[in-house]
């Protein structure tokens, strides 16, 4: 498929739609973080349009480094912490949210190095095969990859939510396809997918499939009988 503005920004209406139905469906609080996805995602999408746009010439040098800039920070800065723990608090205590946790803590790692790489060295952007590659000196490495795809791969296919489990193990699929197909656009790509893929939380919420426990001590609350006045 042939990347490009226009692609960047009609998926970002799509799936803006998508995500704020979404969020008319949360019932939860705790899901809230989860059920945003999509939303996120969209404005992601949006602003990668912006990159196309400048790598195009039809926006200044300056608002180029910006948007470039926002979107790899999302990609890499923030979504190794926020799909994970978007997932944990979805969970009931137990031994799933006590590893989600953990792989929350990964997420912080892999994204505070990255961050760091972001802030302080310069970020290449170029059109490349019909994509945007984005360079960094200090992202992108082998261990730090790991950890990223450990914390937002491994949080979704752990949750005890089936559907959230089958978006996991679609990212999975789509992430070893483009590491081996389009590397050299790594995150553009993947996020390009696991954008339009996140229609599957939409399918999540309007299904009724968010079962949130409620905390053990309402549970023994309501066992209690009331004393007689």
């Amino acid at each position: 498929m042939c990347f490009s503005a226009t692609a960047s920004f009609a998926a970002s209406g799509v799936i803006a739609v998508i995500g704020l139905a979404t969020l008319r469906l949360v019932r939860e609080p705790r899901a809230l973080l989860f059920a945003a996805v999509p939303l996120l995602f969209a404005v992601h999408q949006f602003t990668e349009g912006l990159v196309w746009l400048g790598l195009e010439g039809r926006i200044g040098k300056l608002a180029l480094d910006h948007v470039a800039f926002m979107f790899t920070m999302y990609a890499q800065g923030l979504l190794p912490v926020l799909m994970p723990l978007a997932v944990a608090l979805m969970e009931p205590r137990g031994w799933r949210r006590g590893v989600i946790l953990g792989l929350t803590a990964i997420g912080v790692v892999a994204a505070g190095w990255d961050a760091v790489g972001l802030i302080s060295l310069p970020l290449k952007t170029c059109i490349q095969g019909h994509s945007i590659a984005y360079r960094n000196q200090m992202t992108g490495s082998l261990p730090i990859s790991l950890l990223y795809i450990g914390a937002t791969c491994g949080a979704l296919l752990l949750s005890s939510h089936r559907v959230v489990r089958w978006y996991g193990a679609l990212n999975v699929v789509v992430l070893t396809i483009t590491e081996i197909v389009k590397e050299y656009a790594f995150a553009s790509t993947w996020c390009f997918y696991a954008a339009t893929m996140s229609i599957m939380v939409y399918w999540q919420f309007h299904r009724g499939n968010i079962d949130i426990a409620r905390p053990n001590f309402a549970r023994r609350d309501r066992s209690i009988p009331s004393r007689p006045s």
